[in-house]
């Protein structure tokens, strides 16, 4: 599936939420991943009209002194990575608060780790940022592609002073991508708008041949003399279409060589480099150019976690080199099903590739956790799974 997100008044992350939801996500997929998150607020969709356009809106609201929930890159990473979201939520997450905090430290000469969100720091931005990333995933669409993005005119407060729009957070996010202005003064794109788009977008142009299956609304909080709205419209490649398929994401692919440490530590290494970020770790046995065995440990993890990684391999095991390259990953569409197996809530993941469903994979945590909760075999409860999946599919 491919989905065609058109910035004709621009974005934020509220509109993208709003419009993807509008447009077919699922929104208990949504609400489960935002629950996770374990921050008290309230989320609400509406209708509402712009310059005669029905769109949906998302309100997002907290309880008093609960607001200020990201002060710091950190504070997000601790939120998305210890909350427990699909591994293809929190990857996405992630990589949208490095392209922000990597933004924001650009434009003010400071390190990431020094960044401060300050404008960005409520709750709406982790829940326009983890909820865009599970509507994106529920919906499955192999290709997101952007049109040019409009920009708005004049200044906007900051914590640091008037800053002039488009804000430099976001010139810096969307380095490379199509822009172009409109008479208005307002802020039309946002910093969490363009960090999801960079984040999702293929590319920014023309939308693709498809054939449409439907269209979304998300409408922005002010009232302008154009459609202050967000269109998202999704659909099936045509014959002539000349997007991929798949979804090719760009990573790096971290490494170092060790062959005289304890293998005992190397469980402990793999959970470090999971919580600096990486997307995946793993070992693999080599010998070396004396004859002498040892291991490659082998690190998937976004650009922006590359220090991370780097620091922690130095710091945890007996290497005295880190090598990087970068590599890309197609990532087929998929979607997640909740199964019952004897009352205790499974997750099943489903693969597709164009319509064709080529693989179905109950989630091994919660198969583990079910099997002990319910004292029985895992393998009956990895069938039990499957069985109860096939009656949805």
């Amino acid at each position: 599936m491919i989905a065609y997100l058109d910035c004709f008044s621009g974005a934020s992350g509220d509109m993208i939420l709003a419009a993807l939801i509008d447009a077919g996500a699922d929104l208990a997929a949504v609400d489960a991943q935002l629950t996770a998150l374990g921050i008290p607020f309230e989320l609400t969709f509406t209708t509402v009209h712009r310059c005669g356009l029905r769109a949906c809106k998302v309100d997002i609201s907290a309880p008093d002194g609960t607001w200020t929930v990201m002060r710091t890159y950190e504070d997000g990473l601790r939120l998305v990575q210890g909350a427990g979201l699909d591994p293809e939520v929190a990857a996405r997450a992630t990589s949208i608060l490095g392209r922000l905090a990597r933004a924001e430290a650009t434009v003010h000469g400071v390190a990431v780790g020094e960044v401060h969100f300050h404008e960005l720091d409520g709750v709406d931005t982790i829940v326009d940022v983890v909820g865009s990333a599970a509507a994106f995933a529920s919906l499955g669409a192999g290709v997101v592609v952007s049109s040019p993005v409009a920009t708005g005119t004049g200044v906007v407060p900051s914590r640091h002073g008037p800053l002039p729009l488009p804000a430099p957070a976001v010139l810096e996010l969307l380095g490379g991508a199509s822009l172009y202005g409109r008479t208005v003064e307002a802020e039309l794109i946002t910093p969490t708008g363009a960090a999801i788009l960079a984040e999702y977008a293929a590319s920014f142009g023309k939308m693709p041949s498809m054939t449409v299956a439907s269209v979304g609304y998300g409408a922005g909080s002010r009232e302008l003399e154009i459609p202050n709205v967000l269109r998202v419209v999704l659909g099936e490649p045509s014959g002539d279409s000349d997007v991929e398929p798949a979804d090719a994401v760009e990573d790096l692919m971290v490494e170092a060589t060790v062959d005289d440490m304890n293998p005992e530590l190397y469980p402990f290494v793999l959970e470090r480099l999971t919580e600096a970020g990486a997307i995946d770790a793993w070992l693999v046995p080599v010998i070396g150019k004396t004859g002498r065995p040892a291991q490659v440990i082998q690190v998937l993890a976004p650009p922006h976690a590359e220090e991370a990684v780097r620091d922690t391999l130095v710091a945890e095991t007996s290497t005295i080199g880190v090598r990087a390259s970068p590599v890309r990953r197609w990532m087929l569409p998929r979607r997640w099903l909740e199964v019952e197996v004897r009352g205790v809530t499974v997750r099943v993941k489903v693969a597709f590739r164009g319509e064709v469903m080529v693989n179905v994979a109950p989630e091994y945590a919660d198969c583990a956790q079910a099997a002990r909760a319910l004292n029985m075999p895992l393998k009956e409860v990895y069938r039990a799974a499957l069985t109860a999946a096939a009656g949805l599919l």
